[in-house]
């Protein structure tokens, strides 16, 4: 048993819990989640033991550099829902305490008063609140009361201030249009774009900044008062879209400052500098055209870095790291001579450089780059992952580190390069189990270039024996296939279900330069499908690799694939699995809620004819290709799926069935890109095996 398990017995046996780690006089106890009870008899990795893990969302380290803060959250499946609790330990690892054991989430948390308390958003009176507790869990208690609630929030540095997420009205209901129509429903739009990954645009959200005197908010005060813009932008901007100076006299955030057909069409954000004093607004990054994100000022407030896209409407570009003197104004790319894009910044403690995470060569390392001589250095590689960047002040940081094989734990990387594991939440769960195994090999492309490819084993795996596999197609389009560990996606799940799982990183993925990055935008159907099916072609010539039993499967840009290769793949695969996949791109290139990827990735109009890229990209849709059909084919989609719409899989399931293609379709109605509710998720993976057993495992071992 390890010290996690311990002290979950340890505070069930409080009697109390309410009394034992300050859970709100509102909780009812029976709604509170803990780690759900698993044991495994055979040492298998299932989806029991997939669904038990705990998952460590985030890490902070208190202002001493003294503690580490992060959240645990376990599912339910009985209750259909999760819970995130607050955990804090040495920075060493030791003296863990669980600080909450509520009936709901706490998150965005922070410490505050130097460490003395920790502040976090919780539901209150029907809507999160920013709470605050002293730093041993006890006096809990709300500190704002804003009307609509907070998404987020940022103490500045002097800790009199806030900045916190909340949202404004955007759009106007026909029911105000004509009042005496009070119960209409209708939306009267008049201009794009009016949806967002899971949600019709009724709000936006904008910043406020309020005073904090210790006990509650006064004086919350919109800084984008009467502006129709978001900030941060949806739908996954928080508050890494802040920047405090370090004098807590001004404030840096990130806002796509357009509307209508011009918001929907373009990526170009810029950094906006509040005057706290006087209330003016200064766009710092005027005539930069792409994202520009993640603002961070160096300690000493003389620098300003940020995250920075080139070209507007291509929201996969390199990622470069910028650097702004705002003693000179001059800015700087620090990343002119590294050909790879950056995913997260941190200034070191010393002024004279950042931390950053970047995938590289099928990892995420983390690295370190000069301010001066622009020189990267890498500080910590593994096969692994990391995410997250806490510097510490002898040079060192604390992140989350996890891989194909297992799930976030929070590491302490040594000035030294050393990594050292300080959580230990799911170390004794999968000590128990077998798990698969994992390789890399080097395939030889179709235009005379290497690629790397992930091929994971089941446990017991033997070269003797003959495996099913299924080649697993990534979604984005541009979405790094590394060492990544995935509740939905667990390449480690389907090897375990004995399967061998090959994972390409085929060209469109970032870590191999951004040639290689780029070449997808403008061409779905091109050198990435020739990839996959090089990949495929590659692990045949294995022995254990049964030809006949092949699958694909893939989400998103994936699901876009497996519907192409469902037309042109010359009899590789026996069975293959969409989900929220692009089947027709002139439907999607309308219907898309993300009209800056369609136009970007699609190459342009569909019904401009002078455009060759775009003639080329729609000629060579997956739904051109129907007609060639052969393999069964399972269907998935959410229908609250605003980026890939449902109607994109029901059109691939329609067709399968008029072609007399064994097909099978699960429509969702409450989730949207991504299956997240407990028993969704499990009845996804079941259905998946369900799927793939039949048609790839012989009739001994099929399960039904």
């Amino acid at each position: 048993m390890n010290r996690f398990q311990t002290l979950i017995m340890s505070a069930a046996l409080c009697g109390s819990l309410a009394a034992c780690s300050g859970a709100s006089s509102s909780d009812d106890e029976k709604d509170i989640i803990d780690r759900p009870e698993f044991t495994s008899t055979d040492r298998a990795f299932t989806i029991d033991a997939l669904e038990a893990l705990g998952r460590v969302s985030d890490v902070k380290v208190s202002p001493d550099g003294k503690k580490v803060l992060f959240a645990i959250s376990y599912e339910s499946v009985e209750k259909n829902a999760s819970n995130a609790d607050l955990y804090v330990m040495d920075i060493d690892g030791s003296n863990l305490t669980r600080l909450t054991h509520t009936a709901k989430s706490e998150s965005n948390f922070c410490w505050i008063d130097g460490g003395e308390k920790i502040a976090f958003t919780y539901p209150f009176n029907g809507a999160p609140q920013i709470f605050v507790m002293n730093a041993d869990g006890s006096g809990r208690r709300p500190v704002s009361n804003i009307e609509k609630g907070v998404e987020g929030f940022l103490f500045s540095p002097d800790g009199k201030r806030v900045v916190v997420i909340s949202t404004v009205k955007y759009s106007h209901p026909a029911s105000e249009l004509y009042p005496d129509l009070p119960e209409a429903t209708g939306r009267v739009i008049d201009d794009l774009l009016y949806k967002h990954w899971d949600e019709w645009v009724t709000e936006i959200p904008h910043p406020f900044i309020a005073e904090f005197d210790g006990s509650k908010l006064s004086g919350v005060t919109d800084i984008m008062a009467d502006e129709p813009f978001e900030s941060p932008m949806r739908p996954f901007g928080g508050v890494e879209s802040f920047a405090w100076s370090p004098d807590s006299q001004s404030l840096i955030y990130v806002s796509r400052k357009k509307t209508g057909m011009e918001y929907a069409l373009s990526t170009n954000s810029d950094l906006y500098l509040y005057n706290i004093a006087d209330g003016s607004t200064k766009n710092l990054t005027e005539g930069m055209m792409g994202y520009d994100t993640c603002p961070a000022y160096s300690p000493d407030g003389r620098y300003i870095a940020w995250l920075s896209m080139e070209h507007d409407g291509y929201e996969s570009d390199k990622n470069r790291i910028f650097v702004l003197d705002t003693t000179t104004g001059e800015k700087t790319d620090l990343t002119t001579d590294w050909d790879y894009t950056a995913d997260a910044i941190a200034w070191r403690p010393d002024g004279k450089g950042l931390f950053f995470i970047a995938p590289k060569d099928g990892v995420q390392p983390v690295f370190s780059i000069d301010l001066a001589s622009h020189a990267v250095t890498v500080v910590a590689e593994e096969m692994a992952d990391f995410a997250t960047l806490q510097p510490l002040a002898d040079g060192g940081l604390v992140t989350l580190r996890h891989s194909m094989l297992y799930p976030n734990e929070v590491v302490r990387i040594d000035a030294d390069g050393k990594v050292i594991q300080l959580s230990d939440v799911n170390t004794s769960l999968l000590a128990g189990l077998d798990m698969p195994k994992v390789e890399k090999k080097m395939v030889p492309t179709t235009d005379g270039k290497e690629m790397l490819v992930w091929v994971v084993y089941p446990p017991k795996f033997s070269e003797t024996g003959s495996y099913p596999s299924l080649l697993y197609c990534q979604g984005g389009p541009q979405q790094p296939v590394s060492q990544f560990w995935s509740y939905r996606w667990n390449l480690a799940l389907m090897a375990a279900n004995g399967y061998v799982v090959i994972a390409p990183n085929r060209r469109g993925l970032p870590g191999f330069g951004t040639e290689w990055n780029a070449q997808i935008s403008g061409d779905y159907p091109g050198q990435n499908m020739r990839d996959y099916l090089s990949a495929v072609d590659y692990m045949k010539q294995y022995p254990f690799i049964d030809p006949a039993r092949i699958g694909a499967t893939g989400a998103s840009y994936g699901g876009f694939s497996v519907y192409w290769l469902a037309g042109n793949h010359d009899g590789r695969f026996a069975a293959l699995l969409a989900h929220a996949g692009i089947f027709n791109t002139e439907a999607q290139y309308l219907e898309t809620a993300v009209k800056w990827v369609a136009a970007g990735d699609l190459g342009g109009h569909f019904w401009d004819k002078n455009n060759a890229v775009a003639q080329r990209t729609f000629a060579a849709s997956p739904h051109k290709f129907v007609d060639r059909w052969t393999a069964p084919i399972m269907i998935s989609h959410g229908e609250l799926d605003y980026r890939i719409l449902s109607s994109q899989g029901e059109m691939a399931f329609n067709a399968a069935k008029l072609r007399g293609i064994p097909a099978e379709m699960v429509i969702y109605p409450d989730e949207n890109h991504w299956i997240l509710k407990p028993q969704n998720a499990i009845l996804w993976q079941r259905l998946f095996f369900r799927w793939f057993d039949r048609w790839l495992k012989p009739q001994t071992e099929n399960k039904e």
